[in-house]
C-alpha cells in the first residue's frame, strides 16, 4: 500500500509525517534549525537550514513506516518567510522570517495607496507579509533586491527544491502578495505605485490552488530524502490556514485556532464581507468558490512562556508546578491585568506599535498570580479576536482549538471561560501534518477533493464547557483588558516611536 508524506516548517523546525491511506499516522520526525535575531525586531533563517533539516525529519519519518512507496508530498510552511534567491536558487542574503517587524514603514505605504486589491485585506499588507517585506529590500538592500532573480515565500522554495518547478502556492500569493484569482492576477500597478514595479517578475509564474498536482519529486531529491513511489507533489500553503482542512474540513461557522507561540483564527464563508478588524476575506485562498477570513494574535504562549520562564525564572520543566498552583486562584480576583500586544496587534486593532503591558501590581503579588493574569490577557486577545469576526459578520458556531494550548489545562479552560462558549481541543497529532496528508491524497487522485479528504481523515477532539460561575469575573476581566488597551495605546506609540528605537 502506497503512502503520502507531509512537511511542514515550522518557526524552530522541520517535522515530517508519513500518513497510510486510511489517514493513520506510521512515522514521523524532526529536526532544528536557527534563527538570528540582527536587530531588534529582525528574524533571520538560512534557507539551507530548511531544506537539511527537511531532508533529516523525512528520512526519520520515512525509516519509521517502514520506508513505504510515496504517492504524494505536500508541504506547508509559515507564511510570510521570505527566501532571496539568486537565479540557481542560492540564497542572497538569510531569508526573513514571518515575525521579522522590519517594514512596517512600507506596511503603512500599502495602507495608504487606495488600491482596490487591498480590500482583500482589510485595507492594507500587514508587516509581516511578502511585499512590504520586498519594498524594504528595494529600499535598504537595492543591489541585492536588484540582484534577485528570486524573492519568494518559504512553501514555494520547498516546492523548486522538491520537483525543480517554480509553481506558487496560490493559497499564499492570494494571502500574503495580493494576488486576485478573479482578476488580473498579480497587482503589477500596486507593485509600481510601492517602488517594486518588477516584483511580480521575481514571484513564482506559476499560481496552483491547493492540493492540485504540480510535478513528482525530482530524481536528485529523491536520492536525499529516500522516495520511492510516484510521489507526486500538490500544492500546500500556510501552517495555520491550511488546518481547516485537518479539523474534518470548513463548512460555514467553523473556525480553527492553532494555539501556540502566537494564535492563528481561519474561516472559510460563502459570500465575502469586509469589516476593517479581520486579514481577508481571501477569495479562492483554500478552496475554489469560498473566502477564506484570517484573524490573529502575534504574541500567545510566548507570552505565557516569558511570564514563566523569563520573568519568574523558572525553569520549562518547572512550569507545570506554576500552572498547578495558578489554577488554583479564583479568576480575576488577583485584581492585574495583562496585556497580550508584546509584539504589537494582528487583528481586530492592526497596530504593530502596542505593546505588552502589566497593570495593577504590588509588593503583595505573588508569581502565581502574574501568570494567572497572564493566562487570562491570552484569552481576553483570543475574545477579542472572535468579536471583531462575529460583529464583521463571519459566523462563529463552532471552535477548534489545536497546537500547544493542549499541554496548558489552565489556558485551554481560560480560553473556554472567557468565550463563554464551549471549545473543540484536537487530540493527537500535528494538524499541520495531516492538512498535508489530506492535500498529498487530493494531489495523487486518492480523494477527489480537499472536502472529501478532510472529512474521511477528521481528527478526534474532546469538548471542554465554560465554567458557569466564572462568567461574571471573566465579563468583569474583558472589559477592563478593552479599557486598559485604549488607555494605554497612545503611550505606547510614543514609547515605541521610531526616534526612540536604538540599535545595539
Amino acid at each position: 500500500m502506497s503512502a503520502f508524506l507531509a512537511l511542514d516548517l515550522g518557526t524552530e523546525g522541520a517535522r515530517a509525517a508519513v500518513y497510510t491511506e486510511d489517514g493513520r499516522q506510521a512515522g514521523t520526525g524532526d529536526d532544528a534549525y536557527p534563527t538570528s535575531f540582527p536587530r531588534p525586531g529582525w528574524a533571520e533563517q538560512d534557507p539551507e537550514h530548511w531544506w537539511r533539516a527537511s531532508v533529516h525529519a523525512a528520512r526519520a519519518a520515512l525509516a519509521e513506516a517502514g520506508n513505504p512507496e510515496i504517492a504524494g508530498v505536500a508541504v506547508a510552511t509559515t507564511a510570510s518567510t521570505v527566501a532571496v534567491l539568486d537565479e540557481n536558487g542560492r540564497p542572497l542574503r538569510p531569508a526573513l522570517l514571518w515575525m521579522d517587524g522590519r517594514a512596517g514603514e512600507e506596511s503603512a505605504l500599502t495602507a495608504r495607496s487606495g488600491h482596490p486589491v487591498l480590500r482583500y485585506s482589510g485595507g492594507s499588507d500587514a508587516v509581516e507579509w511578502l511585499v512590504p517585506k520586498a519594498m524594504w529590500l528595494a529600499r535598504h538592500e537595492p543591489a541585492t533586491y536588484r540582484g534577485a532573480a528570486r524573492i519568494t515565500e518559504a512553501v514555494d522554495y520547498m516546492v523548486w527544491r522538491l520537483t525543480g518547478r517554480w509553481a506558487g502556492s496560490r493559497m499564499n500569493a492570494v494571502c500574503k502578495s495580493n494576488y486576485d484569482p478573479r482578476g488580473a492576477g498579480f497587482p503589477h500597478d500596486l507593485y509600481e505605485q510601492l517602488g517594486v514595479g518588477d516584483l511580480a517578475d521575481k514571484l513564482p509564474g506559476e499560481i496552483v490552488p491547493v492540493g492540485d498536482p504540480i510535478a513528482p519529486v525530482g530524481a536528485a531529491a529523491r536520492e536525499e530524502l529516500g522516495i520511492t513511489g510516484p510521489a507526486v507533489v500538490a500544492s500546500g500553503g500556510i501552517d495555520a490556514h491550511l488546518s481547516l482542512l485537518a479539523v474534518g474540513g470548513a463548512p460555514e461557522g467553523r473556525v480553527s485556532i492553532v494555539c501556540g507561540t502566537s494564535n492563528a483564527f481561519v474561516t472559510e464563508i460563502a459570500e465575502p464581507v469586509f469589516p476593517p478588524t479581520v486579514w481577508g476575506p481571501y477569495p479562492d485562498a483554500l478552496r475554489t468558490g469560498r473566502w477564506l477570513v484570517e484573524g490573529g494574535q502575534v504574541s500567545a504562549g510566548s507570552v505565557l512562556a516569558w511570564a514563566g520562564e523569563r520573568l519568574m525564572g523558572r525553569p520549562r520543566a518547572e512550569i507545570g508546578r506554576l500552572i498547578k498552583a495558578a489554577s488554583a486562584l479564583p479568576p480575576v480576583d488577583h485584581g492585574l491585568i495583562v496585556l497580550d500586544y508584546f509584539m504589537g496587534n494582528r487583528t481586530p486593532l492592526r497596530d504593530p506599535l502596542l505593546r505588552g503591558a502589566v497593570l495593577g501590581l504590588t509588593l503583595a503579588s505573588t508569581p502565581e498570580q502574574v501568570y494567572r493574569a497572564a493566562v487570562e490577557g491570552v484569552a481576553y486577545g483570543t475574545r477579542q479576536v472572535i468579536d471583531s469576526f462575529t460583529e464583521g459578520g463571519v459566523a462563529v458556531d463552532e471552535i477548534f482549538l489545536s497546537g500547544g494550548i493542549r499541554h496548558n489545562e489552565l489556558w485551554l479552560q481560560t480560553t473556554a471561560d472567557v468565550l463563554g462558549r464551549p471549545v473543540s481541543l484536537v487530540a493527537g497529532d500535528n494538524l499541520t501534518l495531516r492538512a498535508c496528508s489530506v492535500i498529498a491524497s487530493v494531489g495523487a487522485g486518492r480523494h477527489a477533493s480537499l472536502a472529501e479528504a478532510a472529512a474521511e481523515y477528521a481528527p478526534r477532539t474532546r469538548t471542554i464547557e465554560p465554567i458557569p460561575a466564572h462568567r461574571d469575573a471573566y465579563r468583569q476581566g474583558y472589559a477592563d483588558y478593552r479599557a486598559a488597551t485604549e488607555a494605554t495605546t497612545p503611550l505606547a506609540h510614543r514609547l515605541n516611536a521610531p526616534e526612540r528605537r536604538q540599535d545595539p
